[in-house]
């Protein structure tokens, strides 16, 4: 099965670009999960945007212009998961009104598609985020008993140095912190594993770049997208990557390949 993970800052632009489609077209994942779709529901139904061959699922926030995410499923797997069911949020209205969480139930595996708080430049929303994180984690552990897990999209965290270009100029201010490493730490130590870091140990890769100073031609970036996976299904990983060639946001789609 080949998933892959793209936030694309906004459904609306990177289709009028015309890159989401080409790239679906290229790439033919099984399913691509994508965050900050910035439309609400209601400008969703109205708008009806289909995807050929795809089933279209969407979590936009409350807020228009803002957060949400969206799964495409092949048509061919959704007909066959007989048992396939989606869920929208943790079942907590202050983190589920933003849209952030989408869980696929298949038939091995669960998949969750997340875009991530962003804790913000001044750290006024560290303390949102590390809630959230935590009650994430809380969450996942408590599939993890049921099934294997896989979790992908925007962490807006750089765990490691390793993850970005600049970690000293960097370091504590926002998706550096302390407190966001130390929480992407406690979710590995939980039975889980970063796919992409597992197979390509010392591999400098980054999957987004500001829009300031030429960021990405000079390729000064952050690591922050992810495929993390159960530990009991991580042999069953055959690649986990970057396409940071491909344009259209200001992140790079990151792909995972897995027998399951």
């Amino acid at each position: 099965m080949k998933i892959i993970s793209w936030n694309v800052n906004g459904l609306r632009a990177i289709l009028r670009k015309g890159h989401l489609r080409a790239f679906l077209e290229r790439e033919e994942p099984d399913i691509l999960c994508l965050q900050e779709i910035k439309i609400s529901e209601p400008k969703l139904e109205k708008e009806q945007i289909e995807f050929p061959g795809y089933k279209f699922l969407t979590n936009g926030a409350r807020r228009e212009g803002y957060s949400g995410t969206a799964v495409l499923v092949k048509e061919k797997i959704f007909s066959a998961e007989k048992k396939f069911k989606i869920a929208n949020g943790l079942g907590i209205e202050k983190f589920d009104h933003e849209g952030r969480i989408q869980v696929l139930d298949l038939f091995k595996f669960y998949l969750l598609n997340i875009y991530f708080p962003n804790s913000n430049h001044e750290l006024s929303r560290l303390d949102y985020k590390l809630d959230f994180d935590e009650a994430l984690l809380k969450f996942l552990k408590r599939l993890d008993k049921t099934k294997p897990v896989i979790v992908t999209g925007d962490f807006n965290v750089a765990h490691e140095e390793i993850d970005l270009t600049h970690p000293k100029e960097n370091e504590g201010g926002a998706g550096f912190t302390r407190e966001e490493r130390d929480w992407m730490s406690k979710l590995l130590k939980n039975n889980f594993s970063d796919t992409f870091r597992d197979l390509n140990p010392d591999k400098v890769q980054y999957s987004w770049w500001s829009f300031r100073a030429n960021a990405r031609v000079r390729n000064i970036g952050w690591r922050i997208d992810y495929f993390v996976v159960s530990d009991r299904i991580k042999k069953s990983v055959k690649k986990a990557y970057i396409l940071d060639k491909e344009l259209g946001s200001d992140h790079a789609p990151a792909g995972l390949e897995i027998n399951i």
